[in-house]
């Protein structure tokens, strides 16, 4: 390679979910989780040409993955000189309202940057990503406040029309996240935006909240709203709530559940979520930031 990098990169990155949808209304807030997407990027001299792979769902677009290395390439004025190799591996589930297109752009960003033996700022890293969804159509408005809980970890409420982070704040305390993983997919770009726009109003009042500093209350409340304009049953966000739990809702456009729980609740929150269909993870609130692995 010509460049000062070794050719090689590899980041990492992690999951979210959500607090405030931002499709109704272009304003949005997630908190991070500790599930994370690595990736690694071998730059090569097939100019132009990327050879993805996406670990573990090989079946998946790899528009993203191409995109991301893409748009670094181009920021660096080195867009046409390179090819790359890309590899993701992630225990994220994918399609699910849990940020796996944010970590996968952010990794691949980060892993690019790094194979170049570049620098790059922080927010610049997140809003290469927020271009790569949009280019890639996996996103509707870029999904900035993801790219951002993703990156940063904790809290990170932003306002995504004028990509700026409104307020970022750590969550404080000892609580568990439990996510509900229904075994069927959702592609954000399939979402009906007439209905989004619909909760608007739910949606400025969720984030009214966030800025307050009452997270849980806004995510509880988004998330009862979200699944009304998704057309799914909150049943199971009522019956964690009567558990004990401190929150839960729809995370992005779902199907996932997140549930945000103390941890003397986590059994009886997780006895009413084996009453329902899929996958049951627990996490954590991630206070980590994303960043290459050396």
């Amino acid at each position: 390679m010509k460049d000062s990098g070794t050719g090689v990169g590899e980041a990492i990155s992690y999951g979210a979910v959500t607090v405030v949808n931002a499709i109704p209304m272009g304003r949005g807030a997630a908190v991070g989780i500790d599930l994370w997407t690595k990736a690694r990027v071998e730059l090569t001299d097939t100019l132009g040409t990327f050879e993805c792979v996406i670990k573990p769902d090989v079946s998946e677009s790899v528009s993203l993955a191409e995109n991301a290395v893409a748009r670094t390439l181009r920021h660096f004025k080195l867009e046409g000189k390179y090819g790359a190799t890309v590899t993701t591996e992630s225990n994220i589930p994918i399609a699910r309202g849990l940020k796996s297109s944010s970590a996968a752009a952010n990794a691949i960003v980060l892993a690019t940057t790094a194979a170049l033996g570049k620098k790059i700022p922080k927010l610049r890293i997140v809003n290469l990503g927020v271009d790569a969804a949009l280019d890639a159509g996996v996103s509707l408005t870029g999904a900035f406040d993801d790219a951002c809980a993703s990156f940063f970890g904790d809290l990170v409420a932003t306002d995504n029309l004028k990509r700026k982070v409104v307020k970022r704040t750590s969550i404080t305390g000892r609580v568990a996240v439990l996510l509900q993983i229904p075994p069927r997919k959702s592609y954000t770009k399939d979402v009906d935006r007439s209905r989004m726009r619909a909760i608007a109003p739910l949606s400025e009042s969720a984030f009214r909240e966030v800025l307050r500093g009452n997270v849980w209350t806004a995510l509880t409340m988004n998330g009862l709203a979200c699944s009304a304009a998704f057309g799914q049953n909150p049943t199971i966000v009522i019956e964690v709530l009567k558990a004990g739990a401190l929150a839960a809702g729809i995370s992005g456009t779902g199907p996932a559940i997140s549930i945000i729980a103390e941890e003397e609740r986590i059994e009886s929150v997780r006895r009413v979520l084996e009453t329902a269909e899929g996958e049951i993870i627990e996490s954590a609130i991630n206070h980590k930031q994303a960043g290459a692995i050396a």
